[in-house]
């Protein structure tokens, strides 16, 4: 890899070839992290490895690898997955998607930023203290101002976006597994498994409305295989290099949620879960392991810059790629000018930024009106369950579309090479999708008892978020119809 970077730096003439384990990796800083096993581990407890492994083998293998004949099949349009539904079935179907897929970033980033202050506070502090030292307004006005940052940093810096995936991928993977290997010797060396019993009825699911509720999140923490669509133009050997990075891609995966989850029942107990877990629980994880180890806080302190460095990563990843997404393939008609017209020197539309500030803000607005830090970060992981799955509704959907008409389309790699076979792990795929992000809407129990005020609350912001981040998709056309009629009277 360096030998042909060197080339690249020393001959410009020569493209610039992204390999397909740095196309993993970067599909992967966007995918999941280590903090993502931690909220299903705190709604689902130890049967969350069960549903890991149902998911893996029935839902993340076959949603890469249709991600990769999509991928393949559509490799010249630069939308991603607006592409595929737009030459899969129409335009507006094909708008719509590039809305809902650019829009459900905005939560999430939101999310990202911060994880990377809670992080830089675990790295300053050194416990969980953060709530004490800073109030829920600074909170979100220091999430705003990492968000902007990121936008004028990304712009700025000439290969960013491989250079933090690299390395917070790299990092984090090997953070994770070291995490794994370590819990696993600790255990084999006297260390006491905290959740008790530890045998196979503490894994078997309670099929439960709440179980079914908090799916969404795993799908959330799963999802985003697509990402990786736009880069495929940038691969020297698409054919053979994209599903390659797609099986890499769901191995990495299957492997943190699984062995990850079953290493954090060795050091928390599942019945007894600490009420920040989904904030903090990743720092206690190796708190904990480095005590056990005689290491003292060693182990948490390298966790908590890994922790920044790859946030920070898919921060960059995020905003990327869901700018080209956005503005990359979407008919005329529906875009205003403002918002696609002016686009800085990598090709990205500059007003997608300035759309992204608005709504993060008005994200931000929301979570003032809850009462702590932590009720800020758990709830923004629970909207980001509900929509993000509706968006991956359709990357089924282009699949569905794709598989009724492929006599239309040709890929190097296919699928299911029975069509039928084919169209029933889409529809499967989809209408499980589309029934967890639904169930989302319903507050956590962990977090709002059923009816209280703290649960219409929830429930409330979740229905209002929700509507307004999807219904502005009705806007823009709007926006669009009255700009061609302003040039038509000029």
């Amino acid at each position: 890899m360096s030998e042909e970077i060197e080339t690249i730096n020393f001959e410009p003439g020569k493209k610039h070839y992204m390999s397909w384990p740095v196309i993993a990796l970067i599909d992967f800083v966007t995918i999941i992290s280590f903090e993502n096993i931690f909220y299903p581990f705190q709604n689902q407890g130890l049967s969350v490895v069960v549903s890991w492994i149902f998911l893996l083998f029935a839902y993340v293998i076959p949603y890469a690898l249709m991600c990769s004949q999509m991928g393949l099949t559509f490799k010249d349009q630069a939308g991603g997955l607006a592409s595929w539904v737009r030459h899969s079935s129409n335009d507006t179907l094909g708008y719509w998607t590039s809305w809902m897929y650019w829009v459900q970033t905005v939560p999430y980033l939101v999310d990202v930023s911060n994880s990377v202050i809670v992080s830089f506070s675990w790295i300053i502090l050194g416990n969980n203290t953060l709530d004490k030292h800073m109030s829920t307004f600074w909170f979100g006005i220091l999430t705003f101002v990492i968000i902007l940052a990121f936008i004028l940093i990304e712009n700025a810096i000439k290969n960013s976006l491989e250079l933090l995936s690299l390395i917070g991928g790299g990092a984090m993977f090997i953070m994770s597994m070291l995490f794994v290997l370590l819990a696993a010797w600790a255990v084999m060396h006297g260390h006491h498994i905290a959740t008790q019993p530890f045998n196979l009825s503490a894994f078997k699911p309670s099929f439960s409305l709440r179980y079914f509720s908090t799916t969404g999140l795993l799908i959330f923490a799963m999802s985003g295989a697509e990402l990786a669509a736009p880069y495929i133009v940038q691969m020297r050997d698409p054919k053979h290099e994209f599903p390659k990075a797609m099986w890499m891609l769901a191995i990495m995966t299957g492997f943190l949620t699984i062995f990850g989850t079953l290493a954090l029942a060795l050091f928390f107990n599942a019945h007894h879960i600490p009420h920040d877990f989904k904030m903090n629980g990743p720092y206690y994880a190796f708190q904990l392991l480095g005590e056990s180890l005689g290491w003292g806080k060693v182990l948490m302190y390298i966790f908590a810059v890994v922790q920044a460095i790859f946030m920070m990563a898919q921060l960059a990843v995020l905003l990327d790629a869901s700018s080209r997404v956005f503005a990359g393939d979407v008919a005329d008609k529906y875009m205003p000018k403002w918002l696609t017209g002016k686009k800085d020197k990598t090709g990205r539309p500059i007003h997608s930024y300035t759309l992204t500030c608005g709504l993060a803000l008005f994200l931000l607005l929301l979570t003032g009106t809850l009462p702590n830090i932590n009720s800020i970060y758990n709830w923004l992981l629970n909207i980001n369950g509900i929509i993000s799955p509706y968006k991956t509704c359709w990357v089924f959907f282009a699949f569905i579309m794709m598989r009724m008409h492929q006599k239309k389309f040709h890929s190097d790699y296919v699928f299911i090479k029975n069509r039928t076979g084919a169209l029933i792990m889409g529809w499967w795929c989809l209408i499980f999708t589309f029934i967890c992000a639904t169930l989302g809407f319903i507050p956590q129990e962990a977090e709002a008892t059923f009816g209280s005020t703290a649960f219409n609350h929830q429930l409330i912001m979740n229905i209002i978020t929700v509507t307004v981040l999807f219904g502005l998709g009705f806007l823009l056309p709007w926006l669009r119809r009255r700009e061609e009629k302003r040039e038509m009277n000029i």
